[in-house]
């Protein structure tokens, strides 16, 4: 069987495959100036549109590191403190970004539907930038909101932002990268004075490893996500000369044991993923450490279903997303 993929869906990977597939070169450089005429973006927006504002906050100019900012609209008389959502787009590792029309729309929703703050991270992407610089990136964005660095922005002037109640949250390469940051957080947890880690999202996360599993078999066709492009992904991002059993892809084959401050987990996987075995390896492995850890399944949803509205499991997702973080903010 297939997934039932919305046609608006299929044109739109099939769009997205053929340009990528242009931009990839020979010498595996991707023409940045090809996708940017191509790449439909969507511009920061402070006046609420569906009952959200969003502003983009430059952390590091010469790295192109920002955030993109998602708050939701709130009555006067709403005074409750608003947990924090830092989230790692998808794309692996070297496509898309916050301001990408597709994950702009995924931010207001995740941030009307979680009615929580959303910061979105551009981080460095490969071939340019190998790992670890997406978890640099990211570990310097916190150390950024530590610092009080949204102290300026305009559209948070009027919310109590609780960073006590900070969750780290992101899709395919975005989940690699909360595992990944989230770790280096806990290992360091004594420095940090604002920002405390209370749960880790990884949805439809990329880890691999060097095994060709039922996952990547039966699914490895799908107009999705293609076996092809997973191994061109892995082999640009990874460093030179490591294969797919490397931990940044395959972290559970070589650690036994983690940090006492790792955040509890909500893992989402999809059934027409060819990662989708890699997904449910990685809930396996925590929950087989006895970590606090949830599995999320959408055994009929494919890679990326949540970023098209045509696809209803989009909001049991979030749903899945709101119980996990109410459960785990502070009180």
């Amino acid at each position: 069987m297939a997934p039932s993929i919305p046609l608006k869906a299929r044109i739109q990977l099939g769009l997205f495959s053929f340009i990528t597939n242009r931009a990839i070169g020979h010498d595996d450089t991707v023409n940045r100036r090809l996708l940017a005429f191509f790449e439909p973006l969507a511009p920061a927006d402070p006046k609420p549109k569906s009952g959200v504002s969003t502003a983009d906050v430059i952390i590091d100019s010469t790295r192109d590191l920002f955030v993109r900012i998602f708050v939701p609209s709130m009555n006067e008389e709403e005074a409750e403190k608003l947990p924090l959502v830092v989230y790692f787009h998808g794309g692996g590792f070297a496509f898309a970004s916050p301001h990408l029309v597709s994950y702009d729309d995924w931010g207001r929703r995740m941030c009307s539907g979680l009615h929580a703050v959303i910061a979105s991270v551009n981080y460095r992407r490969s071939p340019e930038h190998r790992c670890p610089a997406p978890y640099d990136d990211g570990v310097d964005v916190l150390r950024f909101l530590d610092s009080g660095g949204l102290g300026s922005v305009d559209i948070l002037s009027s919310l109590d932002l609780d960073l006590g109640s900070c969750f780290l949250a992101g899709d395919t390469a975005g989940g690699n990268i909360v595992h990944h940051v989230a770790r280096r957080w806990a290992a360091t947890v004594d420095s940090w004075e604002k920002i405390n880690i209370k749960g880790a999202i990884p949805i439809t996360p990329m880890f691999g490893g060097e095994e060709r599993t039922t996952g990547d078999i039966q699914n490895q066709n799908l107009p999705v996500l293609t076996t092809e492009r997973m191994d061109w992904y892995w082999k640009v991002f990874l460093p030179e000369g490591a294969n797919r059993n490397h931990e940044c892809a395959h972290p559970f084959g070589t650690t036994t044991k983690l940090e006492e401050w790792f955040p509890p987990v909500l893992v989402a996987a999809a059934g027409y993923d060819i990662l989708r075995d890699w997904q449910l390896k990685y809930y396996e492995w925590l929950n087989g450490m006895k970590h606090n850890v949830r599995l999320a399944l959408y055994p009929d949803s494919f890679h990326g279903f949540y970023l098209y509205t045509k696809c209803e499991e989009w909001m049991e997702l979030v749903d899945e997303i709101k119980t996990f973080i109410d459960e785990h903010k502070s009180s």
